[in-house]
């Protein structure tokens, strides 16, 4: 005798979800009307329609005023996904990130810009930079360094000669995922992914896969797409990659360490998007050469302490000048605009054959 009653008071709670959402819609759209305009000003200005810092103070500002019962990352990512929706209305961003679809930097660009982004697949960080450097895409996302295994040595040698900047910062956990065409460990005769990749999940490879020849290839998207024309064959991967290149998800979570981040940077043209302002939770990365005599290393560290900045970073990669000259690569807290900062770089500079700022921008919430 229930059974009806359970019935109509679902039907009435679905009749109200409906109504609830018409208004959601009209709300929406009213937003997204005053957006355009919006655009409008900032077209006629010459303003930039991106504003990473606005977009953060907004999901901020909402997800305080948040009364529950959504938890708060979620009103988070439901925001960020209104606002990248809203600002392709004024202008679709070009983000220029490594493909094929389905690579950890595409979901990096997914987190920091929403997915109404137009994204740019290259094939390596080299072509991301000159994208990005010539106009062709308004922003690139690289990979920076990992948690396991450091530095993305290319993307540092890159940023010395280019003229972007960093503008912002993306932290992923990675779960690398065993994909094939088939939901067996047996008959893999080769295992592709990107070197760092293969790197993250060698522990497990030599456990479980002893006997797989292990291919290096220019990204993990690009090892599931090739993993999808050969039945022998494997990926490591994200789910993202399985679902895209229609593969099975062998194995989950392969990677050695299971804390394993990777930072990705968010880079642009000064003219693009300045520096941004400070946040309170920043981080300024540069890249500096000293002369080659005793103590020049220490005495970069000399500024650094004596104005009260910590560096949460150091680097060395050769200058291939043939003469056993380095590029150092330092990320410090806190931001160029602060006193103490700036004070700490100018005394740096001063020692410095060779001085860059890579950028100063907020230091990333860990995404998941």
């Amino acid at each position: 005798m229930t059974q009806p009653i359970q019935s109509d008071a679902l039907a009435a709670l679905r009749l109200q979800i409906d109504a609830l959402d018409r208004q959601l819609l009209q709300l929406l759209n009213d937003r997204a009307k005053v957006a355009e305009q919006v655009g409008e000003i900032k077209r006629a200005e010459g303003s930039p329609f991106f504003r990473p810092d606005r977009v953060a103070q907004v999901i901020a500002k909402i997800t305080q005023a948040n009364p529950g019962p959504l938890h708060g990352e979620h009103v988070a990512a439901i925001w960020r996904e209104i606002m990248s929706a809203c600002l392709a209305l004024e202008a679709p961003q070009r983000v220029a990130v490594l493909g094929p679809q389905g690579t950890f930097c595409e979901q990096a660009a997914v987190e920091f810009f929403g997915s109404a982004a137009n994204l740019l697949y290259c094939a390596s960080f080299d072509e991301v930079f000159h994208a990005t450097a010539a106009g062709s895409a308004d922003y690139g996302v690289v990979g920076m360094e990992n948690s396991t295994e450091g530095v993305v040595a290319r993307s540092l040698d890159l940023f010395l000669r280019s003229p972007v900047h960093v503008v912002g910062e993306v932290s992923l956990l990675i779960r690398h995922n065993l994909l094939r065409q088939s939901d067996a460990l047996e008959g893999i005769e080769v295992v592709l992914a990107h070197p760092q990749a293969l790197a993250q999940c060698q522990g497990w490879l030599s456990q479980h896969l002893p006997q797989a020849e292990r291919r290096a290839v220019a990204s993990n998207a690009e090892g599931a797409r090739l993993a999808a024309t050969n039945p022998a064959w494997a990926g490591i991967a994200s789910e993202r990659a399985a679902g895209q290149f229609g593969l099975h998800i062998v194995r989950h979570a392969i990677q050695d360490e299971a804390y394993n981040r990777t930072r990705f940077a968010v880079i642009a043209l000064p003219q693009t998007l300045a520096t941004p302002p400070a946040s309170g939770k920043d981080c300024t990365s540069l890249v500096v050469s000293v002369p080659n005599r005793p103590g020049a290393v220490h005495d970069l560290l000399v500024p650094l302490k004596a104005n009260g900045v910590s560096m949460t970073r150091f680097e060395s990669r050769p200058a291939k000048s043939g003469q056993w000259e380095y590029y150092f690569y330092i990320d410090i807290e806190g931001h160029i605009s602060q006193p103490h900062v700036a004070a700490a770089l100018g005394d740096l500079k001063q020692l410095c054959a060779f001085y860059k700022v890579l950028g100063s921008y907020p230091v990333s919430g860990h995404g998941t």
